[in-house]
């Protein structure tokens, strides 16, 4: 098989790293990909786009690709798998109508009240008027969504109809997030833990992966700003054998099901972010691809050929499938950049990798880039240092232990990951 992987972050790297240990994969073409993803075996970086539909497709044609592999979501809403399949070429990822579910905030509320799937009760808002006055009537606490992709940052959790009415400004007066802010998903407050059920789909059979719980805040105890994850693992013990099942049941296959009688079936990796109470699962939201950081401890824990799996998902041949999740825990620490999620500085000095991997961890490249014969950061979130072990506990000392290894100017990490798995 000859693979096309678009994307360059932390998740493309451990989709990479798992795809090339399919004996039936003879290439990987990672576009544009990174320095970690250049050092692994059979893989070649393509200088592309992955934005560019187009240009990614002739590629694909050129070079006789078997499956193209999509990582990020921007380029999934903008429909590549339509410009793709217009072409005859085979895609592990939704197609545009499909990937509404992330993409649009309002779409995928609407669907899950049509379907009766369980979530926040929610308004979603054309104008700052109405949303003003829906928070003047619902009162606080209550969460402002952008309805549109706004790089993971178009949510607000407001405690105070102040807080609430600011972001509204921000949102929808101010165009904080552009065009993704034209309406605003406003929703009630849901208490609990957190935790994700990400699954493979190829449009009627629906197979989850191990879930996992992602750590948003910047600073120890969920504290400060939000950030695009600032680690993981898995498996997270919320997800209990029941609260997994009653998910599938309620959430995962009616979706899938919905979508196909929407006349929209939904093909690749559909992640659930769920709210979970006493037991009981709520969508939080859905995103149409791999989670970062969720990939860098899903994929160490899965038992099975990923490229033959997605193969299958692009085929509409899943139920052929044979896979299952390994034994014991895995646990993901993200170095980042000093200042982030705020403004950083690129270009340090990164030194250590080899010593981490040498300790037994798998250290995936999210913000990094080769400069002058070294590597240097390039983003905030720089590195994935993943460990796996028998339990959660031998699994985090060993990422942290790994993590001690590396080091950058201004280089920082949370030191708590997996805490409420570890206070249960």
């Amino acid at each position: 098989m000859k693979i096309l992987l678009l994307g360059s972050g932390g998740r493309e790297h451990a989709l990479a790293w798992k795809l090339v240990q399919s004996p039936s994969v003879e290439v990987l073409y990672a576009a544009p990909g990174n320095p970690g993803i250049a050092k692994l075996p059979k893989c070649r970086l393509v200088e592309l786009d992955s934005e560019d539909s187009e240009a990614c497709a002739a590629f694909a044609e050129s070079h006789a690709i078997d499956l193209t592999v999509v990582g990020p979501e921007a380029p999934l809403v903008g429909g590549i798998a339509d410009v793709f399949a217009a072409r005859g070429l085979k895609v592990f990822g939704p197609k545009k109508g499909a990937a509404q579910l992330e993409g649009s905030k309002a779409f995928s509320k609407a669907l899950m009240e049509k379907y009766h799937i369980p979530t926040a009760r929610f308004k979603t808002c054309t104008s700052l008027e109405e949303a003003r006055a829906y928070v003047k009537e619902a009162g606080a606490p209550i969460v402002v969504k952008a309805d549109g992709l706004a790089a993971g940052k178009g949510v607000v959790v407001a405690m105070t109809q102040g807080e609430a009415l600011q972001a509204l400004e921000e949102l929808m007066g101010d165009r904080k997030f552009g065009s993704a802010g034209e309406k605003a998903v406003l929703e009630e407050y849901m208490e609990g833990e957190e935790a994700s059920l990400l699954a493979f789909t190829d449009g009627s059979t629906v197979v989850p992966m191990v879930a996992s719980q992602d750590h948003k805040r910047v600073f120890d105890g969920d504290k400060g700003p939000n950030t695009g994850g600032m680690g993981t693992y898995a498996p997270a013990p919320v997800v209990t054998k029941a609260v997994e099942e009653l998910a599938i049941e309620t959430i995962l296959k009616p979706t899938v099901a919905a979508m196909a009688a929407e006349g929209l079936p939904y093909v690749g990796c559909l992640y659930a972010g769920l709210m979970i109470k006493d037991g009981v699962p709520k969508v939080v939201e859905f995103n149409c691809r791999f989670g970062d950081p969720e990939t860098q401890v899903v994929l160490p824990l899965l038992e099975g050929d990923l490229a033959q799996i997605m193969l299958a998902c692009a085929e509409g041949r899943l139920k052929e499938q044979k896979f299952s999740q390994k034994e014991g825990a895995a646990v993901c620490v993200v170095l980042a950049s000093g200042g982030y999620p705020g403004s950083y500085v690129k270009g340090r000095e990164i030194t250590g990798i080899e010593e981490a991997e040498a300790a037994g961890a798998v250290v995936f490249h999210a913000g990094t880039a080769a400069k002058d014969g070294k590597l240097v950061t390039a983003g905030g979130r720089v590195l994935g240092v993943t460990a796996t072990a028998p339990t959660i506990r031998e699994a985090r000392n060993a990422a942290y232990t790994a993590a001690s290894k590396i080091s950058f100017e201004g280089c920082f990490c949370r030191q708590d990951i997996a805490w409420r798995a570890l206070t249960r």
